[in-house]
């Protein structure tokens, strides 16, 4: 799977969860402060991702996915 296929489905994601138009979901959106997801939310993100990509991604990696371009990283790195 390219970067890019990675992107498209991250972006999907998040689009369904944090309710927001897909154009502006970029690589440098930061989770956090762009779109407000509290600890709740990114956990729930995460399990997504995982679910999505059949990946584990670790409490501890969970925490350095600040924006889309690092989820998108970490999922390209691990699959």
């Amino acid at each position: 799977m390219t970067k890019e296929e990675v992107l498209q489905k991250v972006r999907l994601i998040i689009t369904k969860h944090f309710d927001i138009e897909e154009e502006k979901v970029v690589e440098t959106l930061n989770i956090k402060e762009d779109l407000g997801a509290d600890s709740i939310s990114i956990m729930e993100f995460v399990l997504e991702l995982e679910d999505e990509f059949g990946t584990e991604i670790s409490d501890e990696d969970a925490e350095k996915i600040e924006t889309v371009g690092a989820a998108v990283e970490y999922i390209s790195a691990n699959l």
